[in-house]
């Protein structure tokens, strides 16, 4: 009888233990497919980002066929010949010190596409010319870190290539909706490869003097100044990363509902190691770009000064 008991006492431990290790095992196969699963929903996210809709101003400018580094980045195109983006992206080595004295190199550009495998000869537009801002790379490899590109032939208006708006007067960041604005681009993603699909991301717009902090004892940042801004990470830490240069950071007015592009994305490098991204904020250089776009020479200026006054002079006094 008690050999009887035995057996059975054991024979039910054994029932159990296997019990708990079915039971455990199915709780790890759970974990194991939520971890899977949060992990390829994060992989859909520039270090991070979320697959973009067509973004009928996104440019693709690329200077060589190459690697990330000297390959593409990103463009905005802001009339049907100008596409505005960042100064460093029309050289393959960017910084100051390999710049010197250096002629930037005429890109290939590429509008009205949202994979990387649509860049090719039908989605190619001709360059005339480019134009860096004339204080480009002044002090830092940061600074005045803007390019005009001119198209040779105007483009076609479609619902795949559109510009978009400039800053309008009294249009400032602190009316944006929500406090964000979107930033679209290829570069790098979670597996820090570069995304073969347009990504975008809601981002944060940053505090000015937090943002200068982060980058103050930083070697190889920008000095942050009145002409950039900055934005911060979304809630998931996803951020702007290498390749995403260049791209317009657009927002919404609040009060008049007007989207248009407050800055040209510079410094792409916090990816998973710094908090802010740093733009170059358009509105400070719009009398830059709209002298650019109009085609001023040195002499415009004073020309212009010297019709009106004698215009005046030759009127009698009112």
């Amino acid at each position: 009888m008690w050999f009887s008991v035995t057996v059975l006492l054991l024979a039910t431990c054994c029932l159990a233990d296997v019990a708990a290790t079915k039971e455990k095992s199915a709780s790890q196969n759970v974990s194991v497919l939520f971890v899977s699963r949060l992990a390829s929903l994060r992989s859909r996210r520039m270090v991070g980002g979320t697959l973009a809709p067509h973004v009928p101003w996104q440019a693709m400018v690329s200077v060589s066929d190459g690697k990330l580094g000297g390959g593409y980045a990103g463009g905005a195109l802001i009339s049907d010949r100008w596409i505005l983006t960042a100064g460093r992206n029309l050289f393959v080595m960017k910084r100051q010190q390999d710049i010197q004295g250096k002629e930037p190199v005429i890109p290939k550009v590429y509008l009205g596409i949202s994979g990387r495998e649509e860049a090719d000869e039908s989605k190619e537009v001709a360059v005339q010319k480019v134009v860096l801002h004339p204080s480009f790379q002044n002090k830092t490899d940061w600074d005045n870190d803007l390019a005009l590109i001119q198209l040779k032939k105007p483009v076609d208006m479609s619902d795949k290539v559109t510009p978009i708006p400039l800053p309008e007067r009294g249009q400032d960041l602190e009316d944006a909706l929500r406090g964000s604005g979107v930033i679209t681009g290829w570069g790098l993603g979670i597996l820090f490869t570069p995304a073969s699909q347009l990504k975008h991301l809601v981002l944060p717009l940053a505090n000015h003097s937090v943002c200068k902090s982060e980058y103050a004892g930083i070697d190889r940042s920008p000095a942050v100044d009145d002409n950039m801004f900055c934005t911060g990470r979304t809630t998931f830490e996803e951020n702007v990363c290498s390749g995403d240069a260049g791209g317009a950071l657009v927002v919404t007015d609040a009060e008049t509902g007007d989207i248009y592009a407050a800055g040209i994305l510079s410094y792409d490098k916090p990816c998973n190691r710094h908090t802010h991204g740093v733009y170059m904020k358009i509105s400070s250089y719009l009398p830059w770009i709209h002298s650019v776009i109009r085609g001023d020479t040195e002499e415009s200026a004073a020309l212009r000064s010297d019709a009106m006054s004698k215009m005046y002079s030759w009127q009698p006094a009112l």
